[in-house]
């Protein structure tokens, strides 16, 4: 994060502010906040692309700037775009997949919560009381569980993914069966691994989001040094190669 200075806490800064447009928006309907919180998680790895790229580079004693961010999502160079090569259509699908499973969680979110919730849940407090601290049915316990069975294989499927999509030459189903590889080879690791990412998450959202300025980046550099340190990708083929 120092090496590479503002521009890894603007990603931050830019979650915070996409944040505060969903309690915008949605301040009224908690209900529909909850999912898409939560559903925000879903897609956050994708969106932190330009991070490894940056970490990836400082590893290769590469420069580190805004050329290199617009590359990473533009694919602009000296000036221009430059056609879409795989590498960066490999990332859209699998973005693509991420945005999808968000939105059905979302989706499911606020309607379990509509339909069972036995009192209107438009603040916070709201949630609080008739969904967390509810003193009949199991509304939250099931929430949480069908929020679990999501978010797991979606945390099994992208742990090494998109770091590895960026770096190497392999389609989007060789990325994900070997982030798979890793978590099973791995299951304590990646279960501390998931447990600190939600920590960090939850202390950014916990100071009216500031705190992702510093989270976001912080778990994005880190998750490129957790692909490194995971897996030995030396007999794969970089983007750089072809």
């Amino acid at each position: 994060m120092l090496r590479c200075g503002w521009i890894s806490y603007l990603h931050g800064l830019t979650m915070t502010v996409f944040g505060g447009l969903l309690l915008v928006l949605a301040h009224e309907h908690f209900w529909l906040l909850a999912g898409a919180f939560s559903g925000f998680l879903l897609v956050a790895p994708i969106l932190a692309t330009s991070l490894y790229a940056m970490s990836r580079a400082l590893e290769r004693r590469a420069p580190v700037g805004w050329p290199l961010v617009l590359k990473t999502w533009l694919n602009w160079k000296d000036g221009d775009f430059v056609k879409w090569g795989d590498e960066h259509w490999n990332l859209v699908r699998f973005g693509i997949m991420l945005a999808a499973a968000g939105t059905a969680w979302v989706v499911l979110s606020a309607a379990l919560i509509q339909l069972l919730a036995t009192d209107p849940i438009s603040a916070p407090s709201d949630f609080l009381l008739h969904v967390v601290l509810a003193p009949k049915g199991f509304l939250f316990e099931l929430w949480l569980i069908l929020g679990g069975v999501l978010v797991a294989p979606i945390f099994a499927s992208t742990v090494i993914t998109i770091p590895l999509l960026l770096d190497r030459q392999v389609s989007v189903a060789q990325a994900i069966a070997l982030s798979w590889q890793v978590v099973l080879a791995n299951p304590i690791a990646m279960a501390f691994w998931g447990a600190i990412i939600m920590g960090l998450i939850l202390v950014g959202f916990s100071v009216m989001l500031l705190g992702l300025v510093i989270v976001v980046p912080l778990l994005g550099h880190a998750s490129w040094h957790a692909y490194r340190d995971l897996v030995d990708v030396s007999s794969l083929p970089g983007w750089e190669q072809r």
